[in-house]
């Protein structure tokens, strides 16, 4: 493998494998695609180099001079038939030692988690996050979130476990009313329940271990999305929340696990797996979904939580 400085006679050579690089790593949406041109035009004012093998070029990689002694990693990129050969290392060794520079900085997308454990175990540390939004998407408006609300059922017909714990909870729920069953479910409501979310599913999780049943609770949250939580005998099982990333962005991991599971939602609940996909279905914004108070209604009927 030989690995030399780029040239202005390399720009056909670079080009494939800029345009290999742009097709597996597209811009985020939102961004604006360079073209060719105008990336080789700023690739010309960068240190870069290439490393080639017998069949030719097979990686790249460009930093920008150094400013106050930080270079900047522009873009490096290898080839799958040269993956996992150390050609990363060996392109960043050719680029350390060529530059004049105490410190290297480089972005990577927030989604590329694989690339994002490379350069982390390389020895890059991550110090400031670059946040974007559709103007349309952004919450400008003046005075209050919307009101939230919710429920809290237990599938039990006793109520004197429930009342028992909450005698325990705190804070006190005086107000706490219990009707049913409907369904085979006890439905738990209370005005601070309805005022704070984050209770809502403390005491669901606190009622499923103190009983040992089946607790499920449904809100609506500021107005605008719809949560559910499963527990069974005080373990969460399932949660759902129909905006993943409405009050931040979070991992791809911590997004997903807020998806229905159809397979324990049927198990616990008597609901049909295909109705739940189409139902509990998540977005990126609630303006992709049914009003919140529409599906709310529809998740309690997918739950069984409702009238008969």
């Amino acid at each position: 493998m030989n690995i030399r400085p780029i040239t202005e006679a390399d720009a056909d050579a670079i080009r494939p494998l800029w345009e290999e690089f742009e097709a597996e790593v597209p811009e985020p949406e939102g961004f604006r695609q360079d073209s060719w041109e105008e990336a080789w035009a700023e690739f010309r004012q960068e240190l870069g180099f290439v490393a080639e093998d017998d069949d030719g070029p097979v990686a790249y990689a460009f930093a920008k001079p150094p400013v106050h002694g930080r270079a900047h990693l522009d873009e490096i990129y290898v080839r799958p038939r040269a993956r996992r050969t150390g050609l990363t290392k060996a392109l960043l060794r050719e680029l350390v030692q060529a530059l004049d520079a105490e410190w290297l900085s480089l972005e990577v997308l927030t989604a590329n988690q694989n690339a994002l454990a490379v350069w982390r175990h390389l020895g890059f540390v991550e110090i400031e996050s670059l946040l974007i939004a559709r103007l349309a998407d952004l919450k400008l408006e003046d005075g209050a979130a919307g009101p939230s609300y919710g429920a809290i059922y237990l599938q039990t017909d006793d109520e004197t476990p429930i009342r028992r714990a909450l005698g325990r909870f705190v804070p006190r729920l005086p107000d706490a009313q219990l009707s049913g069953p409907r369904n085979g479910w006890l439905e738990l409501t209370d005005p601070r329940l309805d005022e704070e979310p984050k209770l809502l599913l403390r005491l669901a999780q606190e009622l499923s271990a103190a009983t040992g049943s089946v607790v499920a609770s449904l809100g609506v949250e500021q107005g605008a999305v719809v949560r559910y939580a499963l527990f069974e005998a005080g373990r969460g099982v399932d949660e759902y929340l129909s905006v993943p990333d409405y009050y931040g962005p979070l991992p791809p991991g911590d997004a997903i696990a807020l998806a229905a599971n159809p397979t324990v939602v049927a198990r616990l609940t008597g609901a049909d797996p295909a109705r739940v996909r189409e139902v509990a279905r998540t977005a990126t914004s609630p303006a992709e979904l049914p009003p919140a108070d529409e599906l709310y209604r529809q998740l309690a009927e997918l739950l069984r939580l409702a009238s008969d």
